[in-house]
Parts: structure tokens; C-alpha cells; sequence
């Protein structure tokens, strides 16, 4: 979840800080060239002053003052070209230049000189020149003011800068919005990763717990942990329910090992008086038979009763076992059955180890491996193998017997349960229930799937690793 979570949260702080920053760097970028222009405006500025003695051609005596003020000019736009590099020029209505520097700067019949030049022909100064961002390199800062004289626009001022100063400013404004853009940005993870965790944190704890009574550590519970007042009441009230249900399901067990073991004696007596009973009756009554065998398959029924409650209320005593070594004793015990029956019994049981309660996956081996050899045919074959894989320890019995359908395969290891095609056949129907509840103490799991060509295939399954809980 909080793989889920955590990109969620930086994708929308992200958004925010870009939302933020976008406008922050263009409003540095106009700031930087808006002093820019400030600073032209006051330079043509004060050579427009100094154009408005020059404007006019006049004869006689006036012609060498006049000459005397435009070469102060061309003096003062040559010397602020030098020091400066800005190209500056004083330009008639004409577009003839009254002084330039450099000598062969020009107008140019179009583009940005051409279309400022034409702006200050209408008494209007560049106040709002275009933008010029910090990827123009050949970009430059074009500024004109018009020259009055007695009202009316004689003349134009027209500067062209370069920008490589200003840009270089912009660009280290970015910088340092970048820097701090960056630095908000670490802090807002770290600030995500400590509030997802805070939030998450008794969700983990909760799941966890789940899990371990979903397999069967009916005693988890959800352990004191920090979160949103929500989730700790969640918590508190996931313990309740957990403790309610554990005490519902004492009770049935209580009520199942009662039951079963306060039935035994009045069936005994039942199964004493049936014995007394034969001894009236002719030598090989049928009905006197068949009484026994159900009382007898009755009885067994209760025992398996007993063993399943058992089952269900003991605590697995888990041990760091050779699983191939005890696989190995409980097909060597089941030999005899098997040959006596007709049936192989192989096994490829390696040194494996895996963590498990060695008498409760003994008992678990012996109700499979009894399985499969009451289904299968004499001249056939039961195989036991043990092998690895991943984190667990798997023990396999594949038989050769008629196997299930898709739909009971669904259904097998249900109390009671039997195959309609094998209701003949002897058993309670809860070895199979009992091994699972075994196993599950454990954390061990077993499963069923079919044997090709015939046949069931039943996978025990223990932990490699042991965990704690």
C-alpha cells in the first residue's frame, strides 16, 4: 500500500512546487530584464537630451555650433559603445543617422530595431521590449526613445544590447529557485515517508495479524502501535473480534471433545450388550453383522471426532526437522500395508529440512499416505517425494487410483466428506480434515491436484524458515 501511496503523494507535491516554480522563474527573468531596460531608458534618455541641439541643419554663423553638439554626440555614443558594447545611434524620421557607433551600424529594413524605431516615431518609448529567455544566446535587448523638438518627434534614440549578462543573471536566479525547488522537494518526501508510515503503520501490523490467523496462529493479535486515532480504534476493535471468535470456536471444540468422549461409553456399552446379543442369535447372522460393523465404524467416527478437536485446540511445537528422514520412517512404516496390499510403495525422500512439529506432520503423512493406499488398485504404484521449492519444504504423494473430479477436488479435506463413488469404502471421512488443521498449526499447507494419466496428487507443504508469532 504504501508503495501505492508514496508516488501518489509526490506526484501531487511535485505538481504544487512546479505550479509554484514556472511562475517564480518568469517573474525573475522579466525582474533581471526589467532593470535592464530601466537603465536603457535612462541612457537614451540622456542622448536624446543631447540630440535636441543637433536636430536641426542651420547656415551661417549657427552651422559650427551645430557641428560642435553632433560631434559631442558621436563622441559620447562612440565612448558608451566602447565601454559598454551596447550599439547605440540617433536616427532622423528619414532613418538617415545624425551619429552612430559603431560607424557602420545601421537601421535595419526590418526586425526588432526596425519595428522599436517605428514604436518611438509616435512618441511612444520601449517600455515592454519582448522577453529574452535564458536559451536566446543570439538574443539582444532592443530600447528606443523619441527625440522632441518643439512638440513634435524629430529624432529617434535606438540602443541594441547585448544580453549574455542578463541571461547569465536569470540563469543563476534559476539556479537558486532550482536549489531551493529541490531541497523542498527532499523534504516533502521525507516528510511523505514518515506520514505514510505513521498512517500505514498499524495497517502493516493489522495485516500481518490477519495473516497469522488466517493460517492458523489463533493467538495473534494486533500489538500497540502509533497511526491515525481511526486505525488504533480499528485495531482495538480487530482484538475484540478476534478474541470473541477464538472463545466461540473454544467452545466448539470443547463442545466436540465432550460430546465424543461422553458418547464412547454409552457406545461401548451399546457395542458390550451387541456382543451378548450374537450369542442368542444363530452362528453368522447377517443383521447382527452389519450392527457391529456400524458400531465399530461409529466408534471410529468418535475417536476421529476426539483426535480432530485435539487437533484444533493443541499449539504446534515447531522444530528445525529432516523432513527427508522423517518422510523416509513413515513410508518405511506404511510398507507392510502396501505390500500387503499389492501396491508399490517408492519414495525420493533427499536430506531436506524445514520447520515443523515433527509428531503433528507424522500424523498428517500418515492420514495421506493412508488415503492413497486405500484408493489404489493392487499392481499399481504410490510415489513419495520430498524437494525444495522457494521458501518451502514439499512432500508429495501421488497415487494411482481412480482420482476426483474438478468438483471434488474442490471439496476434499471438508469434515465428513466423501466421494459419492466411494461411500463404500472404509473411513470417517475426516482424516484428510484433521491432517489440514495439523498442518496449518504449523504454517504448513496441503493441497490436491490430479495425477496424470489417473490418480490424486496431495502436496504438503512446510515453511523453510520459521517465524515468529
Amino acid at each position: 500500500m504504501r508503495a501505492r501511496l508514496l508516488p501518489l503523494l509526490i506526484v501531487l507535491m511535485a505538481g504544487v512546487l512546479l505550479a509554484l516554480g514556472f511562475p517564480l522563474a518568469a517573474s525573475v527573468a522579466a525582474a533581471e530584464q526589467q532593470k535592464v531596460v530601466v537603465d536603457r531608458i535612462d541612457d537614451t534618455a540622456r542622448f536624446a537630451a543631447l540630440a535636441q541641439f543637433v536636430t536641426k541643419r542651420t547656415t551661417g554663423s549657427r552651422v559650427r555650433v551645430t557641428d560642435e553638439r553632433q560631434q559631442t554626440l558621436q563622441t559620447e555614443l562612440t565612448r558608451y559603445y566602447e565601454v559598454y558594447g551596447i550599439r547605440a545611434g540617433v536616427f532622423y524620421r528619414g532613418s538617415e543617422p545624425m551619429a552612430h557607433a559603431p560607424g557602420d551600424w545601421r537601421l535595419p529594413a526590418r526586425g526588432a530595431v526596425r519595428d522599436a524605431f517605428a514604436e518611438a516615431l509616435f512618441s511612444r518609448g520601449s517600455h515592454d521590449p519582448h522577453q529574452v529567455w535564458p536559451w536566446q544566446r543570439g538574443g539582444r535587448l532592443v530600447v528606443a526613445s523619441p527625440v522632441i523638438s518643439d512638440g513634435d518627434v524629430v529624432a529617434v534614440v535606438v540602443t541594441e544590447s547585448p544580453t549574455g549578462a542578463m541571461r547569465s543573471r536569470t540563469l543563476r536566479g534559476w539556479l537558486f529557485i532550482g536549489t531551493g525547488e529541490f531541497a523542498a522537494m527532499l523534504l516533502a518526501v521525507g516528510a511523505a515517508l514518515r506520514l505514510t508510515g505513521w498512517v500505514l503503520k498499524p495497517v502493516r501490523v493489522l495485516d500481518a495479524t490477519t495473516h497469522d490467523i488466517a493460517t492458523g496462529r489463533l493467538k495473534s493479535r494486533v500489538a500497540s502501535a502509533g497511526g491515525p486515532p481511526e486505525l488504533r480504534r480499528l485495531a482495538r476493535s480487530f482484538n475484540e473480534m478476534a478474541d470473541n471468535v477464538e472463545d466461540v470456536l473454544e467452545q466448539q471444540r470443547a463442545f466436540v471433545a465432550d460430546a465424543s468422549h461422553q458418547l464412547r461409553n454409552p457406545l461401548a456399552a451399546l457395542l458390550l450388550r451387541i456382543e451378548l446379543l450374537a450369542f442368542e442369535l444363530p452362528e453368522g447372522n447377517e443383521e447382527i453383522a452389519s450392527v457391529r460393523t456400524e458400531g465399530k465404524r461409529l466408534a471410529q467416527v468418535l475417536d476421529d471426532l476426539l483426535d480432530l478437536a485435539l487437533a484444533e485446540h493443541t499449539e504446534a511445537d515447531l522444530r528445525l526437522t529432516d523432513i527427508g528422514e522423517l518422510v523416509s520412517e513413515r513410508v518405511g512404516a506404511w510398507r507392510p500395508v502396501a505390500d500387503e496390499k499389492g501396491v508399490r510403495l517408492a519414495e525420493n525422500c533427499p536430506a531436506v529440512t524445514g520447520w515443523a512439529d515433527p509428531v503433528a506432520l507424522s500424523s498428517a503423512l500418515d492420514a495421506v499416505i493412508d488415503n492413497a493406499l486405500k484408493f489404489t488398485p493392487a499392481g499399481e504404484e504410490v510415489t513419495v517425494s520430498v524437494a525444495r521449492n522457494g521458501e518451502s519444504t514439499e512432500i508429495v504423494v501421488a497415487d494411482r487410483g481412480p482420482g476426483l473430479r474438478e468438483d471434488e477436488l474442490a471439496r476434499i479435506g471438508d469434515r465428513f466428506w466423501r466421494s459419492a463413488g466411494h461411500q463404500n469404502v472404509k473411513g470417517s471421512g475426516l482424516g484428510l480434515s484433521i491432517s489440514r488443521v495439523l498442518l496449518a498449526a504449523g504454517g504448513g499447507t496441503i493441497a490436491y491436484a490430479p495425477h496424470e494419466p489417473h490418480g490424486l496428487r496431495v502436496t504438503v507443504a512446510v515453511p523453510r524458515t520459521h517465524r515468529e508469532g
